[in-house]
């Protein structure tokens, strides 16, 4: 597992000040524990993590925004951490902790804290068990969400391009498991976030479209939806020189009508003509 990168204004602080001094030990201490994180090394990690909690507390001024930019940075730390432990229950319970302390920071400093929540919102599509709770989540954080991405910051950019490949990947999960319905959730969520950022569809909306229609034509009923979803971004395919992706697209199509003209399955025909 990787830190995320949470920067400090140590300049907001005189040199030999109480506040950087405090500061500058947590800082030094999460780069000793991002070494241990590199090495797998997730028990000593996590000692070191709460002893930089402890040393926090130390910081004079517990609604200054660097001590709690600093906090947020710790908690990811200890999600990240219990999450690799397997303690799949402390773990979001840290995660639920991490929104309570960001909430406030993203209305007070959307610039500086949008790509921290949309990171949040990342890593909690990898560590919450329960799908479901995951898609009640992101629905609590859409309005957060939707305005963070109109926002022209590569660090946002960059934060939510993860969080749509995370929700991809938790797609894949569930439609390899069987759960079709489950994932087109997921899939969906993931388009609506990246074409929100982006203003358009591009190459990553199609795919993921294509994709989504790809496993949509798995289920019976959801067949004529899949044919509509098609239709809609072929144009942009080929507007867009897609070759490949348009070929997929004509090959999906196909595949549907086969699949609605054939009347018994093999399977079945074979039966019959045993009997």
């Amino acid at each position: 597992m990787n830190q995320i990168d949470v920067h400090i204004r140590m300049e907001a602080f005189g040199k030999d000040s109480p506040e950087a001094e405090v500061l500058a030990n947590v800082v030094a201490a999460r780069l000793e524990i991002s070494r241990l994180l590199e090495a797998e090394k997730y028990m000593e990690a996590l000692e070191r993590t709460i002893g930089a909690l402890q040393r926090l507390k130390d910081f004079p001024d517990h609604e200054n925004e660097e001590f709690k930019a600093l906090l947020v940075a710790l908690i990811f730390d200890l999600a990240e951490i219990h999450y690799e432990l397997k303690d799949f229950k402390r773990s979001e319970k840290e995660l639920d902790a991490l929104f309570k302390v960001l909430d406030p920071l993203l209305s007070r400093n959307p610039d500086r804290f949008g790509r921290l929540h949309i990171l949040a919102m990342e890593l909690s599509t990898r560590i919450i068990r329960s799908k479901k709770k995951t898609i009640d989540m992101l629905a609590r954080q859409q309005l957060h969400v939707d305005a963070l991405t109109e926002k022209v910051n590569s660090g946002i950019s960059s934060a939510t391009d993860r969080l749509v490949d995370s929700l991809c990947n938790v797609g894949r999960l569930l439609a390899s498991s069987g759960d079709y319905r489950e994932a087109m959730k997921f899939f969906s969520e993931a388009i609506r976030i990246s074409k929100k950022r982006t203003g358009k569809v591009n190459k990553k909306e199609i795919k993921m479209t294509v994709e989504m229609a790809e496993i949509m034509i798995r289920v019976k009923s959801m067949r004529p939806r899949a044919e509509r979803l098609l239709d809609a971004v072929l144009p942009h395919a080929i507007a867009q020189g897609e070759t490949e992706l348009e070929q997929e697209i004509h090959t999906l199509k196909e595949m549907i009508k086969l699949q609605e003209n054939m009347k018994v399955s093999w399977l079945s025909a074979f039966r019959t003509k045993k009997s």
